[in-house]
């Protein structure tokens, strides 16, 4: 049995542990309201944008892009893979890790082994160098601090070497952030793209009015209507019946899809930016709460050991008195 000392020196020691983990939950809480901002500012161009194309598609339904070419016979494959550059966050980065290798594992199954990753992130980029694997750049410093104009960097390269047929197949690995207690991991396919109409406005079904992350909290919020999908897919119709394109419908095409690419890079990364925060405010939180269990019971059995040593004391006294 440990010392009263010893268990004194371990509730200190669970104390100090306690306050970083519940200091590290408000940081990650802060930083998730941020990373929600950042989304909910870029979602009216994200809406506009779909909507413009989507109207556009609906009424030139034999529209066609050299983006959205399936080719049949894959043999170079990218992928667009996004995680954290610290950990503390639960599984965020061993799932995106883990669906990577899977993805891997599937195409070499098919005989596919010219595949290049995009790691953004450095937990995925140290993974893909154990791998074998060469980067194809260093976007730590993205996975920081996201950027748009980075983002449309990267897609404008990656729709280049499609366009050129360096590549012939490109996906995204990713946490679609749906809400503060919801990341669904996303295996998402960036090109060819899909320009059916049916598809867009899809994974706009995020809910950034809470950072309530326990699901007693999430229920609560869910009764009294506060959480919904605040981006919910609606049926957009033309904006008229009859488009005078100019110069022609290609022309437009070329200027509307690489806009949409570069959105769904940068789209990609908030989301994954604010998962990971979201995730790290979960674990933190059980972290912090495991803490406090931990101390009930270091201080259950710290009295337990009191009342037993000062119980041992008050015996000898009495049975020395009644030997004198």
């Amino acid at each position: 049995m440990p010392s009263l000392k010893e268990i004194k020196t371990r509730i200190a020691s669970v104390q100090s542990t306690r306050k970083i983990t519940s200091a590290m939950k408000m940081v990650a809480s802060s930083k998730l309201h941020h990373a929600q901002t950042a989304i909910q500012n870029m979602l009216p161009y994200e809406n506009q944008l779909e909507h413009i194309l989507k109207a556009f598609l609906v009424s030139m339904p034999d529209a066609q892009s050299p983006f959205d070419e399936d080719r049949p016979d894959i043999k170079r494959v990218a992928l667009i893979v996004y995680s954290s550059n610290s950990s503390l966050c639960g599984g965020f980065n061993s799932n995106v890790i883990r669906m990577m290798q899977q993805t891997i594992g599937e195409y070499q199954a098919l005989g596919i082994t010219d595949i290049t990753i995009y790691p953004i992130g450095r937990r995925v980029a140290e993974k893909v160098s154990k791998l074998g694997y060469q980067p194809a750049g260093d976007f730590m410093e993205l996975a920081e601090k996201p950027n748009a104009k980075d983002c449309a960097a990267i897609a404008t390269e990656i729709a280049g070497k499609f366009a050129r047929r360096e590549f012939d197949k490109v996906e995204m690995i990713y946490h679609h952030f749906k809400s503060a207690g919801t990341q669904i991991l996303t295996r998402r396919m960036f090109l060819p793209i899909d320009l059916s109409t049916e598809q867009i406005g899809a994974y706009n079904d995020r809910d950034l009015s809470s950072n309530m992350v326990t699901a007693k909290a999430q229920e609560y919020l869910r009764r009294k209507g506060h959480v919904g999908g605040q981006g919910a897919q609606t049926e957009v119709k033309p904006l008229n019946d009859d488009f005078i394109v100019e110069p022609d419908k290609e022309s437009v095409l070329s200027v509307l899809i690489p806009k949409l690419l570069n959105l769904m890079v940068y789209t990609a990364l908030l989301d994954s930016t604010a998962s990971e925060h979201a995730a790290r405010m979960v674990a933190m939180q059980t972290a912090t709460d495991n803490a406090d269990e931990l101390l009930r019971g270091l201080n259950l059995q710290y009295n337990k050991s009191r009342q037993a040593a000062i119980t041992s004391e008050l015996l000898d006294i009495v049975g020395g008195s009644v030997n004198n």
